[in-house]
């Protein structure tokens, strides 16, 4: 038998195979045929992926994304830089006139606490340095466009125009808030059944329905004040607001350590201050979780999800609920020795395979493991790094994992879990950037 470090030195050289092979020249793609584009949230963990062995190509990664930024400041959630027809709806059906060609809406704005990673860990400090220089502004506008747009009455929480923005695209969370959306009228054709079975992939019900929100976006010509008024779907995504609330920080510090300090700056800490102060409406005593909240019809979300789990991240627990959050995630940590699927197991809507209903995503670990170190859970952060570690060993790089077997979930050879396995699970046998 191969020991474990023959395995994981193995597992590294593939891993490094993975993306490369994934590489389509400055972008990497999730996994080829099932997502042939280039994902935002996806290229900033890729970035870190790239990061270990080939210092260029984990800045050039991010600058290829934050080519396709529009004047507003939005980055889209997917860059169609070349023609594919694997994958259902394409530049066509989204109707936007960019350079390069886009989707219309955002995804969580991990990039700037990657880029900090990406600027603290380059060996090669005077191209970290060069590149810096650039991105900074970039991401000051992102985050200003997050909170003026999907804010402007200032409440402190940003608002989500569609299930495919939080990345978690058919998790239970949206399910009420979708049966307000009405379905498409037209026929169409998905492509992503023809590479994933059907029992892993959102049913059409939801499809109907994400397919509306996007005709509905190009009909209100991507007008951020029409769409703020009148979108049937507009909820307070707790992930988003997670995300969102440790990149502005870990923005704000990358600012001070290149002398970066003016008006924007100044609104971007009042917006940290007002989120802070307003984080509780988020938070169920009858769950004992945070949840996201249906600003349509004001009522919580209330399936019990990962996303819940990412208030460590940005820092958002308050000491009332730590121990109780805590106490939550011991009971879901004790159903697998796989961890931590995206949908609690005591949740009706639990599905252990079925994309965003159960399975388990490695980069939504790596981001609650982080807050729970900076908490101080020391033993769940560990649990929940075996737990992601099992999952690679068990059956590779592959998009996500059966919650109770490790088995593989969705597209196989996956960029962002090559990625993870590169930068956090196998660190003892890479060296670090």
């Amino acid at each position: 038998m191969m020991n474990i470090e023959n395995r994981d030195a193995h597992l590294i050289e593939e891993a490094k195979a993975t993306l490369i092979k994934n590489d389509l020249g400055g972008y990497t793609v999730p996994t080829h045929g099932l997502y042939p584009f280039q994902w935002n949230w996806d290229s900033a963990i890729v970035a870190l992926g790239w990061l270990p062995f080939d210092e260029p190509r984990a800045w050039e990664e991010t600058t290829s994304l934050l080519s396709a930024q529009w004047k507003s400041g939005m980055v889209p959630h997917v860059v169609f830089h070349k023609h594919s027809d694997t994958y259902f709806p394409g530049p066509d059906i989204w109707g936007v006139q960019n350079s390069p060609d886009s989707t219309s809406i955002t995804q969580p704005p991990v990039l700037a606490s990657v880029i900090k990673i990406l600027f603290e860990e380059t060996k090669d400090r005077a191209l970290a340095e060069s590149q810096i220089e650039t991105i900074v502004p970039q991401l000051i506008d992102y985050h200003l466009w997050w909170y003026k747009q999907r804010d402007p009455e200032n409440t402190g929480l940003v608002v989500s125009y569609h299930p495919w923005e939080s990345g978690m695209d058919n998790s239970p969370a949206w399910d009420a808030a979708l049966e307000a959306v009405p379905c498409v009228d037209w026929e169409y054709t998905r492509r992503d059944i023809n590479h994933i079975d059907a029992s892993e992939r959102p049913h059409k019900k939801e499809y109907d329905r994400f397919l509306y929100l996007v005709d509905f976006f190009r009909k209100m010509n991507f007008d951020d004040t029409l769409i703020y008024q009148d979108c049937p779907y507009r909820v307070n995504d707790v992930s988003i607001i997670s995300i969102l609330h440790r990149a502005t920080k870990d923005l704000l510090a990358i600012c001070e350590k290149v002398g970066v300090s003016n008006e924007q700056t100044a609104y971007l800490e009042k917006r940290l201050n007002l989120t802070e102060g307003v984080i509780n409406k988020l938070w169920c005593a009858e769950t004992n979780m945070f949840h996201s909240f249906d600003t349509r019809s004001n009522s919580m979300c209330k399936a019990r999800t990962s996303a819940g789990l990412l208030p460590f991240f940005a820092g958002l627990v308050g000491e009332h609920q730590t121990d109780l959050l805590i106490d939550e995630l011991d009971k879901w940590l004790n159903h697998s020795e796989y961890a931590i699927s995206s949908t609690h197991p005591e949740d009706p809507n639990y599905e252990p395979q079925r994309y965003w209903r159960g399975p388990i995503w490695i980069h939504i670990n790596w981001m609650i493991v982080l807050g729970l170190e900076e908490y101080g859970f020391t033993q769940q952060a560990q649990r929940i790094t075996e737990g992601s570690r099992a999952c690679i060993y068990t059956s590779g790089f592959n998009e996500s994992f059966h919650a109770e077997t490790g088995a593989r979930s969705g597209g196989a050879d996956f960029s962002w879990t090559a990625a993870m396995a590169l930068y956090w699970l196998l660190p003892n046998t890479t060296e670090k950037g």
